[in-house]
């Protein structure tokens, strides 16, 4: 007797019958079990039939797929696949209409199974499909129910590989484009038209073309303005699959397109904001169209700066002019030679952030982001200009120690998103994380360049950073961003505002607990340990605070001219009594003595100590910028 795991006992159903009760033997031949089974109805000819699932899909059973069969399965005794796609193929040509329309929804649901798909299409039942499409006879009675019905049944046979999309005629073509192109079309015609034609463009390069030749933009961003989701998925789809095979030169031209029709707002408003959730299938779409609006990017993002190129060189000093204004151009002033020039430009550079001074071409020649991290700092200094002068500003009046280098910034973090953002990856089949506030700017990646910027400028600033800690600083900053974007902000501005809350010392916070949440670190011993030394480590970080004050530091003096020279130097006496400072004409290389520092503050004399935005001197600024308002 044959082990158990051999065995499997099925009910098998046949119309008007009662259902057989059956222990299968997985050794023995199906045409053995069919012919015991069509014995137990007293069924002649058992070759003219088959076994398949009850539910479901309703596959036929065949010797490759029979070990598939699960204790309690309920099959059904069915015509075999190649007798009955014999029948449908007569029948979907019958004079009758009504045996024609029902032929014609029993070959769109057994169309999905490759066994019978197999066998109509060896009886060339692809070919007499298309051929009842290209009629396009509209007379006939349940012209639109047949037509869905028989663009199912096309779809699901082609979608099994066994012949080539390249067989399709450009007859068929036009005439499902024009399903999609009419205004009024039943909406399942649409629906299995939009999908026939991502399937040809994804599956041929020379369809793709033919349908490029045929669809407008206009007519496929129309369906998306529709109250139904499935088209609008399908609609996307295709737009989608128009925008992967397009050829590398044509991309661009078919985004600027979408850009006139303006696709991006449409989506935005009909579809991520309609009033229904997004479905998986959408989602998917929506990331894949994402995706691949990010990858035109990649083109500038692989592309070296030329040094030699003047139109880069010019945009280089774009940035310097912006920054420091065409006021304080050497050329400006009298008899400023070449040499005077050029330590200018040096020095300018070098408060621009840029790695090379003399030649700061030099720095957009790795890729990646190449060019791009020049487009990104362009892109900032002409639309967010007052952002990009305060950023550039900023740092350079900090002591040089402490300033954080915009350029090097602006090279790292366009790398490090297009690194988050897999820029140039073709799109994941599995992945639907499309991100909403991406559809709310037609400049996205710019715009989400511009936040970071200053979010990185913020976080240099609370981790006190110096040049020594560019590399720490940029970690915490992509860990902020990666934080930040799961939370699938709607918009750029919800986004700026969950970054803000990631500060530093939050970010430091979330490291700690979830450290704390492994076990190891919340055991008895681990929890006595740092109970007992906490009061030490907390006394040891006081006094290197302290010891901090007392060797002191020098800070820029910012007047109202935007470029000063003076600095000022502030330290703690020895006894912790006294704040000494004063002014000093050269930013000190060493320690700088008590007895320089003509100026002092009792400690017990300090109120209050305020930062940022409460300083006097920023709220004078802010009352000034007001005034000129008023006046």
């Amino acid at each position: 007797m044959p082990p158990p795991s051999d065995i499997v006992k099925v009910a098998i159903e046949w119309p008007g019958a009662n259902a057989q009760l059956l222990e299968i033997d997985q050794k023995r031949p199906l045409a053995s079990i069919i012919k015991e089974v069509c014995d137990g109805w007293s069924l002649p000819n058992p070759e003219y039939y088959t076994l398949r699932y009850a539910d479901g899909p309703q596959l036929y059973i065949t010797e490759q797929t029979r070990s598939d069969i699960k204790n309690g399965t309920i099959l059904q005794l069915a015509i075999s696949p190649s007798r009955a796609a014999r029948q449908l193929m007569e029948r979907t040509q019958s004079s009758n209409m009504e045996t024609r329309l029902d032929a014609m929804k029993e070959l769109a649901k057994l169309s999905a199974d490759v066994t019978f798909a197999t066998e109509f299409i060896n009886m060339d039942g692809i070919v007499v499909l298309t051929r009842l499409v290209e009629s396009g006879t509209k007379l006939l009675s349940h012209y639109s129910e047949m037509l869905a019905f028989t663009l199912t049944a096309f779809l699901e046979l082609m979608d099994h590989g066994i012949v080539s999309w390249d067989m399709v005629s450009i007859t068929f073509i036009k005439q499902i484009a024009g399903y999609v192109s009419q205004p009024m079309v039943d909406v399942s015609i649409l629906q299995r038209s939009l999908a026939i034609l991502e399937s040809m463009v994804l599956n041929s390069q020379s369809l793709y073309q033919k349908i490029a030749e045929e669809i407008t933009v206009g007519q496929l961003i129309s369906h998306l303005q529709v109250s139904n989701q499935e088209i609008q998925t399908y609609a996307i789809a295709l737009i989608n699959a128009l925008f992967l095979k397009a050829p590398e030169d044509k991309r661009q031209d078919m985004a600027n397109a979408f850009a006139q029709k303006h696709l991006r707002s449409i989506i935005l408003n009909h579809v991520i904001r309609g009033n229904r959730p997004i479905k998986t299938e959408m989602a998917h779409q929506l990331y894949v169209l994402q995706v691949l609006t990010f990858n035109l990017l990649e083109e500038r993002m692989m592309t070296k700066m030329d040094p030699n190129d003047q139109a880069q060189r010019d945009i280089i000093f774009e940035l310097r002019r912006i920054a420091f204004d065409a006021e304080s151009d050497p050329g400006n002033i009298p008899g400023s030679g070449t040499e005077k020039r050029k330590a200018m430009y040096t020095k300018d550079y070098k408060m621009l952030g840029f790695t090379n001074h003399i030649n700061p071409a030099l720095d957009f020649t790795q890729t990646p982001p190449g060019m791009l991290a020049l487009d990104n700092m362009l892109y900032l200094a002409k639309f967010h200009q007052d952002t990009y002068i305060r950023i550039v500003l900023e740092n350079s009046s900090r002591e040089d120690k402490h300033e954080c280098p915009f350029g090097r910034s602006a090279i790292e973090l366009t790398k490090m998103l297009c690194e988050i953002l897999q820029v140039g990856e073709l799109p994941n089949e599995g992945r639907n994380d499309y991100h909403p506030m991406f559809f709310t700017h037609d400049r996205a990646f710019e715009e989400l360049f511009g936040i970071c910027i200053q979010l990185l400028n913020k976080t240099w600033k609370e981790m006190r950073a110096t040049a020594e800690d560019f590399n720490k600083v940029m970690q915490v900053v992509r860990e902020q961003i990666t934080r930040a974007l799961p939370s699938k902000p709607n918009s750029l501005d919800q986004f700026k505002s969950k970054l803000r809350s990631l500060s530093y010392s939050e970010i430091l916070r979330l490291r700690q607990s979830e450290r704390m949440s492994q076990d190891d670190f919340q055991s008895p011993p681990i929890v006595e340990l740092r109970e007992k030394i906490q009061p030490e480590i907390l006394e040891l970080i006081k006094q290197q605070r302290l010891n901090r004050l007392c060797e002191g530091s020098s800070f820029r003096k910012i007047g109202n001219r935007r470029r000063q020279e003076r600095f000022w130097y502030c330290r703690l006496a020895l006894n912790h009594k006294v704040l000494h400072y004063g002014d000093l004409d050269d930013n000190p290389q060493g320690e700088v003595t008590f007895e320089s520092l003509q100026e002092k503050i009792p400690v017990a004399d300090i109120k209050a100590i305020v930062t940022g935005k409460d300083c006097p001197h920023m709220k004078e600024k802010s009352a000034l910028k007001q005034n000129k308002f008023i006046s």
